[in-house]
């Protein structure tokens, strides 16, 4: 296992951005300002070094050879899903299904947890302010089972309408969704007492945490839900990397989703018997290198300490929404009293993707269009926003650089 290229006692954001090469690049012969991490997050050199190391010195499948590299990839991936568990506090590795991200966690619990249970007038609960991988997959075997989808509303302030939620957990809910922090408005949702609410229904509840897992730490346990879905690629991590943990009660009575290498016990054309949970999840060859990767992004996560991350983060937030109330005409989308570093806005007389289009001339890399959110772009009555999402490694020179472009692309677009 590689140490972190730095282990800072105290935030030093210098050191901190040290380790991230891309941050060093210049976009259009402009210093990059890099404001587009709820859609993927820059990677540190101890995850590119892990990464690199494993190819040049371990790369094997897993689980398949009893020779030297077999082994030393196979422990290295195991050793993954070992530190994945410790990080979100799972009661047992056996309870962490690794996957691709979000979307395959998501969409495993809709066919193999869901899809089995659900019949005529049966109904999964959503919000309004999910993305599509916590929406469709839930209309897909909803259309299958002849089950509806209803979305619990929101306010204008882009929060969650807690006790409306609750009363929508009627008796033909069969399972619950929510995000623990919105992707486009930043909003934290009250996971705990969502959790309390359905579990006194005997209602599953799945979380998306993708949005969460880089900015705080996640105890699945003290949340209280059954399926935690994450995403490797928003926390450091390579693209192609995620989990899906569930109660074991859950996995053990879900049938695999996929087929396969791998997830079997014994293959005969008269009937397959399939290995245990979390394997008979995982089918064919992982993305071994990529997990890895994220063993050491998690190293690199625990070496800076969420403490110090999310006070850090906190600060750009409150400064980087100052500065922007400044600009006239502008609306930030989402303004929840609680909220990880993600702001969503408009100018008026401007569409957000000619302000993205020329931000990027000026070196400053942000989101625009619906997120992979169109019911929530459809409440707010707009079609799509400008969204800024900050990390742990920018700065408050970076908003200020941020601001100047901003109010540049502005007056030409006036």
């Amino acid at each position: 296992m590689n140490a972190p290229a730095t282990t800072p006692t105290v935030f030093d954001i210098q050191r901190i951005r040290a380790d991230f090469p891309l941050l060093s690049r210049t976009v259009h012969g402009k210093p990059l300002v890099y404001f587009d991490n709820a859609n993927t997050s820059q990677k540190p050199l101890p995850v590119i070094e892990a990464m690199n190391e494993h190819y040049r010195e371990h790369n094997a499948n897993v689980s398949r050879a009893v020779h030297q590299l077999g082994e030393e990839a196979t422990a290295a991936y195991e050793g993954a899903r070992d530190k994945l568990a410790r990080f979100i506090n799972a009661p047992s590795r056996n309870e962490l299904v690794l996957t691709s991200g979000t979307t395959q966690a998501t969409n495993l619990v809709a066919y193999s947890y869901a899809l089995p249970r659900l019949q005529p007038g049966d109904a999964i609960l959503t919000t309004v302010m999910e993305h599509h991988a916590n929406i469709v997959p839930w209309q897909l075997v909803a259309q299958r089972s002849g089950a509806t989808v209803k979305a619990a509303p929101i306010d204008q302030r882009g929060e969650l309408i807690l006790e409306q939620y609750v009363a929508m957990l009627t008796p033909e809910v069969k399972l619950a969704c929510v995000s623990q922090v919105s992707n486009v408005l930043g909003t934290v949702n009250p996971v705990r007492e969502i959790a309390r609410e359905c579990r006194k229904r005997g209602i599953a509840l799945l979380v998306d945490g993708s949005q969460a897992v880089p900015h705080r730490p996640v105890d699945v346990q003290a949340l209280g839900c059954d399926f935690y879905a994450l995403t490797g690629h928003k926390m450091l991590g390579p693209t192609g990397t995620g989990a899906l943990w569930a109660r074991r009660e859950h996995l053990d009575a879900m049938p695999p989703f996929f087929g396969g290498g791998e997830m079997i016990r014994e293959v005969r054309f008269d009937g397959t018997s399939f290995a245990e949970a979390p394997h008979k999840f995982e089918a064919g060859t992982p993305n071994i290198a990529g997990f890895v990767g994220l063993s050491a992004a998690i190293d690199y996560y625990q070496s800076v300490g969420f403490e110090a991350i999310h006070a850090w983060e906190q600060q750009l937030l409150a400064y980087a929404t100052e500065r922007l109330r400044e600009i006239p005409g502008l609306r930030i989308i989402g303004e929840a009293a609680e909220k990880e570093p993600v702001i969503s806005f408009l100018i008026d007389g401007t569409q957000a993707t000619d302000l993205a289009t020329l931000l990027d001339l000026q070196g400053v890399a942000v989101r625009s269009g619906h997120h992979c959110a169109h019911p929530l772009m459809q409440f707010f009555g707009v079609p799509s926003t400008l969204r800024a999402s900050l990390a742990f490694y920018n700065t408050r020179e970076e908003v200020d650089a941020f601001i100047v472009a901003l109010l540049k692309v502005r007056k030409l677009l006036m």
